[in-house]
């Protein structure tokens, strides 16, 4: 079993991204389970607006759409701006909404018998309302998203210390993790023993 982490940070590489320290701890407990992880920052890459799966010369959303269809589970990582997903994240859906109309040989959606969480880190608060976002779209494109499959963290009301300047609230922040992980691996490992057939014409 494959999960797919796609971090939306505004920060290219090598900048440390808060979110994605938290989002280690996803990880690490999916490992645990024998899953097979990888990581994908967008910010790295060349992906242009628009609502199709290659946009053309230089586009390197098809490399990003070739590895969500080899996982089973998908993470999405996102930093919390003026209380919303970052830019990136609603780019990355914008260009999966053209999974919509794209079917597997036997005629399923292609993101059906997925399964996908959030992980959401911010200084100001907003995660339950940037996690019902990107839950709802990915359910929308077909992803299964299974009950508590997300964690998160924020400081509190104001600015205050970033997510690795403090211990403030990382006991919960990594339990709820752990418990995200144990729930995506076991309904990724459900679908793959039922799978949601393809619809009836």
């Amino acid at each position: 079993m494959k999960a797919l982490f796609i971090s939306c940070t505004l920060k290219p590489s090598p900048a440390p991204s808060n979110t994605e320290a938290l989002a280690a701890v996803v990880a690490d407990a999916l490992q645990e389970r024998g899953v097979t992880v990888e990581h994908v920052r967008l910010a790295d890459l060349d992906v242009p607006p628009g609502v199709q799966t290659d946009m053309g010369d230089g586009d390197a959303w098809p490399g990003v759409h070739e590895r969500l269809l080899d996982a089973e589970i998908l993470v999405v990582v996102t930093p919390t701006w003026l209380g919303r997903p970052s830019s990136i994240a609603q780019r990355m859906l914008e260009r999966m909404d053209a999974m919509l109309s794209e079917t597997a040989e036997n005629g399923t959606p292609v993101a059906y018998n997925r399964v996908a969480g959030v992980v959401v880190t911010g200084n100001e608060d907003g995660a339950h309302h940037v996690i019902s976002e990107i839950g709802g779209a990915l359910g929308d494109i077909g992803y299964t998203v299974p009950g508590q499959a997300w964690t998160y963290w924020n400081q509190g009301p104001g600015p205050g210390a970033e997510y690795p300047e403090t211990e403030h609230g990382h006991e919960w922040s990594h339990s709820t993790g752990r418990l995200m992980a144990h729930n995506l691996h076991a309904v990724a490992t459900a679908l793959a023993a039922q799978p949601v057939p393809p619809p009836q014409s």
